[in-house]
């Protein structure tokens, strides 16, 4: 059971500083199926600096390192396929189908795509006598759109994954399951 109460900050699931929520809508019967916690100010200063504590050593992994984390979500996100489908069923008003094969099948795909970047990626470029480093800048924010819930979040999590970067992720509070199904999977590799 998806905790749509709680949100995940520094590997746990933690209750909001304020308790505020909002329901989630199904748009294809307009009834109300849940309530989805809703972040505030303490909240985000809470993530932000989990983040910036994590940052301090996820910035340092190897690329090979990278490449076993982001090899280890795929196999899990292929095992919630299904799950995610749902979710983005129930949230977008999506035939089911859609949902599993391009919602959730989007999603991977943009994983699957940075990985392959990632093995070839070269973060050390000679320039003349000089040598270009590509390193992790710090902490990423991000806000994603209620279309493509999931698709949106894998086009910015995976390429920060992949960089070295950690990140504060904020999902439409409209279609939030996706994100919350994504946070478990992440949790899981």
């Amino acid at each position: 059971m998806v905790n749509r109460m709680q949100f995940y900050i520094d590997g746990e699931w933690v209750d909001p500083v304020v308790k505020k929520s909002t329901p989630v809508v199904n748009p294809a019967t307009e009834e109300a199926m849940y309530e989805v916690a809703l972040g505030s100010k303490a909240d985000v200063d809470k993530a932000v600096a989990a983040a910036r504590r994590a940052f301090e050593t996820f910035s340092q992994t190897s690329r090979e390192e990278r490449v076993a984390l982001m090899e280890k979500i795929i196999a899990v996100y292929k095992t919630r396929m299904k799950d995610i489908g749902a979710a983005v069923s129930d949230e977008m008003g999506a035939p089911l189908p859609m949902a599993e094969k391009m919602q959730a099948g989007a999603g991977l795909g943009h994983i699957m795509s940075t990985l392959e970047v990632l093995k070839k990626y070269q973060f050390e470029e000679p320039l003349g006598s000089a040598m270009v480093v590509r390193e992790p800048v710090g902490v990423v924010g991000m806000i994603t759109p209620w279309n493509w819930p999931l698709n949106q979040i894998a086009c910015k999590v995976a390429p920060a994954i992949a960089a070295g970067c950690c990140m504060i992720l904020k999902p439409s509070e409209f279609t939030p399951t996706s994100a919350l199904i994504f946070a478990e999977i992440l949790h899981e590799a």
